[in-house]
C-alpha cells in the first residue's frame, strides 16, 4: 500500500473490520496543559489514594510513551448485556464490566491485530496498543478523538451506547487526519451532560466530589478492586450495598445509559453465570481453590481471594448493624 492510500478513512474501515463499535482519530500536537494540570491538581488533592502509579510522567505527555507518536487510533467496544442483578440484601454485586471475560484478553487480541495490521502496511509505520494498562490517559484521548465526552462521574459516555464501553489505542508515527478539528468547531463535548446531576445524587459516599472530579478515597469500585487493606475503611462499610467488585451505580441511573444502552454483539461479554447473582455468605468463606475455578479468564482476578472475602464480609456486617443496631454492642 502506498503512502497516500493509508488514510484515516481506510484505518477506520480496518478498526470497524475488526469487530470494534467506535473509532477516532487524535492528533498529537503540543502537551495538553489543561489536561496535565487537572491530573496534578487531582493528585495533589490526594485523591488517587494509594494509585501511585497515576503520577507517571508519562500520563501527562504521550510521547514520553512513544516519542515518534503522531497520531493516536482511539476505539471503544460495547460490552452492555440486558442481565439485571436479582434484589435483596443477600445477594452481592459485580460490576457489568466483570460479568463475562477478561476484556483486557479480548481488547489486546483486536488492537494487536490493528498495529500488526498498520506495521504491515509500509516500512517504517510503528505502532503501540494499550487498553487500560499503560500509564496513557484513556478517556482524555477518546475525547479528543471524538469517541465521547468525559463525563461528570469521570466516565467516557458514548451517543449510542452510554458509558458502557471499553477503550483502548494505538499510538503510531504516522500523521492522519484526525476528528479533533471538527470537534474543536463545536461545542464542548462535556456540555451533555447538562445540568444533569443523577450520578452525583446517587453515589452513596460522596466520592464525586464535584462535576468531573472523583475522590478514590470514597469510592466503593476503588475500595472493592484496589484496595489492597485487611478491613475497609469504617466510613465505607455502610454504603457498600452489597457491591464486592466494582460499583456501578453512577452508571446505572445516568440517563444516556437508561435511553441508549444497546446489547453487545461480543459474546465474550455475556456473563458467566455465577457473576450474576452470588450470594454474600458464599463469598465470604470463598476458598482459593473455589476462587480459581469460578473466575478463570476474568478482570476479577485483579481482585485476590482474601480481598473477595474481606468485601463480602464488610457486606454482612454492614447489613448485620443495619437490621440490628444493638448487636454492635454484643
Amino acid at each position: 500500500m502506498n503512502e497516500c492510500a493509508l488514510t484515516s478513512s481506510v484505518i477506520k474501515e480496518k478498526v470497524k473490520e475488526l469487530g470494534f463499535h467506535k473509532v477516532g482519530i487524535a492528533a498529537v500536537e503540543d502537551v495538553d496543559a489543561t489536561e496535565a494540570q487537572k491530573l496534578q491538581t487531582w493528585m495533589a488533592m490526594g485523591y488517587h489514594a494509594d494509585m501511585e502509579w497515576m503520577g507517571n510522567p508519562k500520563r501527562q505527555d504521550v510521547r514520553l510513551v512513544m516519542p515518534e507518536v503522531r497520531s493516536l487510533v482511539c476505539v471503544a467496544l460495547n460490552y452492555y448485556t440486558p442481565h439485571q442483578r436479582p434484589e435483596g440484601e443477600e445477594y452481592a454485586k459485580i460490576s457489568r464490566y466483570g460479568w463475562g471475560r477478561d476484556y483486557h484478553k479480548i481488547l489486546h487480541k483486536k488492537l494487536k491485530q490493528l498495529a500488526t495490521w498498520l506495521e504491515s502496511q509500509r516500512e517504517g509505520i510503528k505502532a503501540r496498543y494499550y487498553a487500560d494498562t499503560g500509564p496513557v490517559q484513556d478517556k482524555v484521548w477518546a475525547q479528543k478523538a471524538g469517541i465521547g465526552w468525559i463525563a461528570k462521574n469521570g466516565n467516557v459516555i458514548t451517543r449510542e451506547y452510554g458509558s458502557w464501553v471499553f477503550l483502548g489505542e494505538v499510538l503510531t508515527n504516522i500523521e492522519l487526519e484526525s476528528d479533533s478539528e471538527a470537534l474543536r468547531r463545536n461545542r464542548p463535548a462535556t456540555q451533555h451532560c447538562g445540568t444533569c446531576t443523577r450520578c452525583i445524587q446517587a453515589c452513596p459516599t460522596g466520592a464525586i466530589t464535584e462535576p468531573f472530579v472523583v475522590d478514590a478515597n470514597k469510592c466503593i469500585a476503588y475500595h472493592t478492586i484496589e484496595n489492597r487493606s485487611e478491613t475497609l475503611p469504617e466510613e465505607v462499610k455502610p454504603h457498600l450495598q452489597g457491591w464486592v467488585a466494582g460499583c456501578d451505580i453512577c452508571q446505572d441511573v445516568c440517563p444516556w445509559n437508561q435511553r441508549f444502552a444497546q446489547v453487545t454483539d461480543v459474546a465474550d461479554f455475556q456473563p458467566y453465570p455465577e457473576n450474576l447473582a452470588p450470594k454474600l455468605v458464599e463469598l465470604a468463606q470463598i476458598t482459593d481453590e473455589e476462587w480459581d475455578r469460578r473466575f478463570p479468564a476474568s478482570a476479577l482476578r485483579r481482585i485476590k481471594p482474601e480481598m473477595l472475602r474481606r468485601n463480602a464480609r464488610a457486606n454482612l456486617d454492614a447489613s448485620r448493624l443495619k437490621n440490628d443496631p444493638e448487636s454492635n454492642n454484643l
